[in-house]
């Protein structure tokens, strides 16, 4: 959706709001909350990941692996809660 778009939208559910309440009321109670995935799991895990293999590369093997599993458990944790929603 574009900026004008977003705007119009906007200015339609004030609108909306200031002319039947009640109906805005009820609307908004039965829908669930928005969450937005933080963008900044997603950086840490590529960043927990290139570490991971920088570390591996080096032929530090143990925490290479630690590392992994880390990114991999951030990638779970991502995973859930994009699957929750």
């Amino acid at each position: 959706m574009n900026k004008e778009d977003s705007r119009r939208l906007a200015q339609l559910e004030r609108q909306l709001w200031r002319d039947d309440p009640e109906f805005c009321a009820r609307m908004a109670a039965g829908s669930p909350a928005r969450k937005y995935l933080p963008l900044i799991l997603v950086f840490a895990a590529m960043i927990v990941w290139t570490a991971a293999l920088i570390v591996g590369v080096m032929g530090w093997w143990i925490p290479a692996a630690v590392a992994a599993a880390s990114a991999t458990a951030v990638v779970a944790v991502i995973a859930y809660r994009t699957r929750r929603a």
